[in-house]
């Protein structure tokens, strides 16, 4: 298998961790940093419980995350640049890490973001607590969590930078743990690993994404729900299959409502709104959806002349800015062409 695929592999890997390996993986990085093997490895299901062991160790020496990952991981990075040159070394993370980096990083902060809530609850402005006092007091607590989650070694979720680094023996160990575990916290007398998720989904664009329950899930239930990318409430998905366009409109959050509307349809949420067009013309039908404290909604309908097998003509619904006026100048835009330019030949 190229390097690529099977570091994308890594990173999205699901399923228990393969304690051993990654144990063994752990005293190899110790090993090639020129530390003694730590005295201790503690297992946690999740981050969250990786946090809640972290805070709760006795004596574990000092952090050595620098000394295993940090320097080695430098020292790597400036030798294959030093052998390259500044060319060869863009080529080669263009044609490994780079092709990861966007997906995993949103991933690792959309789990860093998921710990903080999950400890201490989804900040809600304007909530009873939400005074000065209880506001400076969470954001110590936040601090002092994301803290912790940043002196984590990411395990699989590494796979980009060890993607660029592939066959590197002084990170061979490193390599070994993000292959068999989730994220771990690298001590003096200690280490903390995690455990893999259990579940994941994500669309097309590597975006944590699922229409019908926790789109990434850990052993002991600590779960992220995520439409497209956006997080989600976890009962917001039950919701979807019984949808209305009333209920679509009554609802606050404008982030939460797209959400909605995507998934209930453009095309039937105009149906069942009796929604009047507000243009036409020879490339289509220009529809508008006003939203409550929102920009509107504009799509324009169009025919596919090109028929299908059964003889029918396929409608297709296209998204364009809320500035937009005509069906053509809707058109136009989705080929990045004014009204005045667009003059097709023939539209398929």
């Amino acid at each position: 298998m190229h390097t690529i695929d099977s570091w994308r592999g890594v990173a999205a890997t699901s399923g228990r961790a393969d304690r051993p390996a990654a144990e063994a993986g752990v005293r190899r990085a110790y090993t090639a940093a020129g530390l003694a093997e730590p005295a201790h490895i503690l297992w946690a299901d999740s981050p969250v419980a990786g946090v809640a062991a972290v805070r709760a160790l006795e004596r574990p020496g000092r952090s050595v995350r620098e000394t295993v990952r940090t320097r080695p991981w430098a020292a790597e990075r400036e030798r294959r640049y030093t052998e390259l040159g500044a060319e060869g070394w863009n080529e080669l993370w263009n044609a490994t890490g780079g092709q990861l980096w966007d997906s995993t990083r949103a991933l690792a902060e959309r789990i860093r973001v998921g710990v903080i809530e999950d400890i201490l609850g989804p900040f809600e402005a304007g909530a009873d607590d939400d005074t000065g006092d209880a506001r400076r007091a969470r954001t110590a607590a936040e601090r002092e969590i994301r803290g912790v989650l940043l002196d984590a070694v990411l395990g699989q979720h590494d796979a980009p930078w060890l993607a660029a680094f592939d066959g590197a023996e002084s990170l061979a160990g490193l390599a070994q743990v993000a292959r068999s575990a989730g994220w771990w916290w690298p001590f003096e007398h200690a280490v903390v690993l995690c455990e893999r998720p259990l579940h994941l989904e994500r669309d097309e664009a590597g975006r944590l994404h699922s229409g019908e329950g926790p789109a990434l899930a850990f052993p002991d239930g600590f779960a992220l729900y995520s439409w497209s990318g956006m997080p989600v409430p976890a009962g917001f998905l039950s919701e979807l299959s019984t949808l209305t366009p009333q209920r679509i409109r009554e609802e606050e959050n404008a982030e939460l409502r797209r959400v909605m509307l995507e998934y209930f349809g453009y095309d039937r949420y105009l149906a069942e709104s009796a929604a009047e067009p507000v243009h036409r013309d020879e490339t289509g039908i220009l529809w508008r959806i006003p939203l409550p404290d929102d920009e509107d909604v504009v799509m324009v309908e169009v025919v596919n002349s090109t028929a299908e097998p059964d003889g029918s003509f396929k409608t297709y619904w296209l998204r364009v800015p809320p500035s937009t006026r005509t069906a053509k100048q809707g058109v136009a835009w989705t080929f990045e062409l004014d009204a005045a330019s667009y003059e097709p030949l023939r539209q398929t």
